[in-house]
């Protein structure tokens, strides 16, 4: 098989378990080095002492907010020129990729100079004090600077995975997380000759890792699959990429910034039945966000695979393909559940948990998991909806799981089953929008195929 950004659509032919297999495990490798390097620089700061720790934690909201808006110019970015892919419009993708190099750019600026000026009031709203300001000072100063070098490898690994290849992309996170695995302990503590920045070294590790990251990107799309055109940056042709692009991404950006809320929420009704059961809640929530990293690269490998089958006007591939993801979703959920069933009490006993955190994460990981296969569904629709062009429908079929059944559930359920209640809220959310996803995509499905039978018979 030649490389994929010299052979366009490698999605449309052959086994379809395959394909959308050989960009799932990668994707989910490289979502596990990105957690590993998180919790690399969580430990190396937290030797230095527990108010920059505290500093750090108070930065994670407005990280997840900047990455959050880079993985949605990203996803808006893949659905179409995965869709270029299939239908053979190679010179299309490379004007789409320099316009969302562009408005990656921009976005970066903006985040940037709006950031910096304000520091001192939203972390002061968030929470932080005189104390803790002026370490959140020395890291944001530099993390805002380098917000350039994260969101434009997000573009470039996002036409990467369009043309079918995950692998490199994946490489790139995982080299990117390794080196900043590495440089941390280097500038944070002073080692080899390098001054001593604690914290601010955290945040300088962070930016020359992605920076290292963004040339190799850059190298892989613009010299290695030439697959971005300098060319053609009329202000028409820009607004009218940059459209295309945030016509998916601000759906999909809506739907990232709502699961945190809705978390919140939720973490504020645990709260009411005491701190052990917060303690509770958070360990199975890590250990959740675990168990589900293979759905949710499923979910971001089904974007690239149903772009290039629709764009081939292959949608009888893209309806196997999703029948694919959901056996998958139900095998692996309910394995899931089973393991999580029997080990739960031995990863409490890891955790070294009180008695009253190791019941309340019994119960999440007793109660949860079951829903899994469901919500397996549920994202495996989402990326498949933001191909076929239907970001709306995406974004509603997630708010139908986190606004529209999990926060109210959550809060009436409790207040007649108590914690119980609000794990059995969490579940039902997983089962209603897995059903909602299918229901949505079963109708999106058979509408492209009347289209296509209509647009057949007119060329006919």
């Amino acid at each position: 098989m030649k490389p994929a950004g010299r052979s366009g659509a490698r999605l449309t032919e052959g086994s379809v378990g395959s394909a959308i297999v050989s960009l799932m495990l990668p994707m989910a490798l490289g979502m596990i080095a990105i957690v590993v390097n998180n919790l690399a620089g969580a430990f190396f700061v937290a030797r230095i002492s527990t108010d920059q720790l505290a500093a750090i934690s108070f930065t994670f909201p407005v990280s997840f907010i900047v990455g959050a808006i880079a993985m949605a110019l990203g996803i808006g970015t893949s659905a179409i020129a995965a869709r270029l892919f299939g239908s053979g419009q190679r010179e299309e993708v490379r004007r789409i990729t320099g316009h969302a190099m562009l408005l990656a750019v921009a976005s970066a600026a903006v985040m940037m100079t709006i950031g910096l000026l304000t520091i001192d009031p939203l972390f002061r709203l968030l929470g932080a004090d005189e104390n803790t300001l002026p370490d959140i000072h020395r890291y944001m100063r530099i993390y805002y600077w380098g917000g350039l070098f994260l969101v434009v490898p997000m573009i470039a690994n996002s036409v990467l995975r369009a043309a079918g290849d995950a692998k490199r992309p994946a490489l790139l996170m995982a080299t990117g997380a390794a080196l900043n695995v590495v440089l941390d302990p280097i500038l944070i503590y002073g080692w080899f000759g390098f001054p001593r920045m604690e914290i601010a070294g955290a945040a300088l590790g962070g930016v020359i890792a992605n920076a290292v990251t963004m040339l190799a990107a850059a190298y892989l799309v613009i010299h290695r699959e030439h697959l971005l055109s300098l060319r053609n940056f009329m202000p028409e042709l820009i607004m009218d990429s940059w459209r295309r692009i945030l016509h998916v991404g601000l759906p999909s950006l809506t739907s990232s910034l709502v699961a945190p809320i809705t978390t919140a929420f939720i973490t504020s009704q645990v709260a009411r039945y005491g701190h052990d059961a917060v303690a509770g809640f958070g360990m199975a929530a890590r250990v959740e966000g675990l168990s589900i990293m293979a759905l949710i690269a499923l979910s971001g490998a089904m974007t690239p695979f149903t772009g290039q089958n629709m764009g081939a006007g292959r949608l009888d591939r893209v309806g196997e393909g999703v029948r694919f993801a959901y056996r998958f979703s139900l095998g692996y959920g309910l394995g899931i559940a089973a393991c999580l069933f029997v080990a739960g009490g031995l990863l409490t006993e890891l955790f070294d948990l009180e008695p009253g955190a190791r019941e309340a994460a019994l119960l999440q990981m007793h109660i949860v998991p079951l829903s899994y296969l469901a919500l397996g569904i549920s994202v495996t629709v989402n990326g498949t909806l933001n191909a076929m062009g239907r970001p709306m429908a995406a974004m509603y079929v997630s708010l139908s799981r986190t606004v529209a059944v999990y926060a109210p559930l959550a809060w009436i359920l409790s207040h007649f089953f108590g914690l119980v209640g609000i794990f059995v809220a969490a579940a039902a959310a997983n089962f209603v929008s897995g059903a909602v996803g299918a229901a949505w995509f079963r109708f999106a499905y058979r509408e492209t195929l009347a289209d296509q039978a209509a647009k057949a018979a007119r060329q006919g």
